[in-house]
């Protein structure tokens, strides 16, 4: 449990969702990781909110978002250059359309070992298929997409484990979809985390969608909250070829 804790796929993966759990405003969250950059630490990211919270108006912040989405003459009279944060983001919301459509999409949390595994025709543990799945969504506008894996599975391929394509997890994990659930050896024998509580947790945590073909009727039974949204949030999938 203390690892559990430790290693909180919430927090550790999504610093803007534990702002967004913090009670901030997603757009103004999204302001502060475009001004700051993605890779920003949460303590880092909150500073700015809670400086932006108290100052809205402060250090030309209010003033740049009016300057970018007054399009109109009435806005010339009767607006100044401090206008409220509410107006700016209505305004700027309205012009985005389509970011709005994008940002209606629920999370994606894939179950990386079932993925690779049906892919590889439970023969072998297919990256391939983990990239196909990520990229499936990507290409649908997805930006929320969240991959587990268990950390034993970057070892080196062995006839008894065979992996293909390994160097996609590295490059996944890079890019921030992928994350290793924790996993070490004791006295020769590999002691692993359970990476369906990580799945189960982080969807239901973040309002998204499972994406796997296990049903995860342990943890169903396990809390009742977590049943339901099993069963309303499983998407099971089928590959056919490459797709």
């Amino acid at each position: 449990e203390s690892l559990e804790k430790i290693t909180d796929p919430v927090l550790v993966l999504r610093p803007q969702m534990f702002a967004l759990k913090l009670g901030y405003a997603e757009d103004l969250v999204r302001l502060v990781l475009n001004k700051l950059g993605s890779d920003t630490l949460i303590n880092d990211v909150l500073g700015e909110l809670v400086k932006l919270g108290s100052k809205p108006e402060n250090e030309g912040w209010t003033q740049t978002l009016s300057q970018s989405t007054s399009t109109s003459s009435s806005s010339s009279s009767g607006t100044s250059s401090s206008c409220s944060f509410s107006y700016s983001l209505d305004s700027r919301r309205s012009e985005s359309p389509s970011l709005d459509d994008k940002d209606n999409l629920r999370p994606i949390v894939i179950d990386g070992s079932n993925v690779g595994m049906s892919h590889g025709n439970k023969e072998m543990f297919s990256c391939h298929g983990i990239q196909l799945a990520v990229d499936w969504f990507l290409e649908r506008g997805h930006r929320d997409v969240t991959v587990f894996v268990p950390a034993w599975r970057k070892e080196q391929s062995r006839p008894d484990a065979l992996i293909t394509d390994q160097e996609i997890l590295r490059r996944l994990e890079k890019d921030k979809i992928l994350v290793f659930t924790p996993s070490r050896r004791v006295q020769g024998r590999r002691v692993v985390c359970y990476d369906d509580r990580f799945i189960v947790k982080l969807a239901y945590e973040s309002d998204g969608i499972i994406v796997s073909n296990d049903n995860y009727r342990d943890l169903a039974v396990e809390k009742p909250e977590w049943k339901k949204f099993i069963d309303e949030r499983l998407l099971m999938y089928s590959f056919v070829n490459d797709k």
